[in-house]
């Protein structure tokens, strides 16, 4: 498997093909039947103090009595199901790392995103790469730096666009989550599906 890597200033990430097409295909269909996601409080969180629903659907799975806390909601693990348990069995064959949790994000077309975040809380293994695997609809995903963001931005540091294959494999490495925000813009003219796993270790 050949890796591209990724580098700026504090960017580390590594990126490959992680399943030919078919195998991709494959999984991106028992996940369709397999996980369930979040509804209602759970399907909101938390900016600025206000409640917001999520623009995807999401879901989490993990490891027994795990929970994960980020943007004032936190998530209990649901038991892992048996395509994620070997798509992370996969990932750490590929990686040599070990991952007990992972977030599902189902984006429906090109109007589901993500907003600028970083994944620094304080649950997390600094030491562990996030393991970002893609199934269905390429999406971009944007990197800006913290110190190039908005009207506070001091700095002119150009933002990192990365497009995200299906049955891709991202590493975002550390100290990637500590200078850099990510989000997943809109992109209208997209009308298929996007799953993406997000596999993390949690300090117990």
């Amino acid at each position: 498997m050949s890796t591209e890597k990724i580098e700026s200033e504090g960017l580390d990430c590594d990126y490959a093909l992680l399943l030919c097409k078919d195998e991709a295909d494959k999984m991106f269909k028992q996940l369709e039947e397999e996980v369930v996601y979040s509804t209602g409080e759970d399907a909101t969180v938390q900016v600025f103090g206000k409640v917001h629903s999520i623009p995807r659907k999401q879901a989490a799975y993990g490891d027994a009595g795990l929970t994960y806390t980020y943007s004032g909601v936190t998530r209990l693990a649901c038991t892992w199901t048996p395509t994620l348990e070997y798509i992370r069995d996969v990932v750490t064959n590929t990686t040599g790392q070990t991952f007990n949790f992972v977030l599902v994000n189902r984006y429906k077309d090109g109007q589901d995103h993500m907003g600028e975040h970083r994944d620094d809380e304080k649950e997390l293994d600094p030491f562990c790469p996030i393991a970002s695997v893609s199934l269905g609809a390429a999406r971009d995903l944007i990197f800006r730096h913290r110190d190039a963001r908005g009207k506070r931005a001091h700095r002119q540091i150009k933002p990192v666009k990365l497009e995200l294959a299906h049955g891709s494999l991202l590493l975002m490495n550390s100290p990637t989550n500590t200078f850099w925000y990510h989000s997943l813009p809109v992109r209208k003219k997209i009308s298929l599906p996007r799953i993406n796993l997000t596999f993390r270790r949690i300090l117990l």
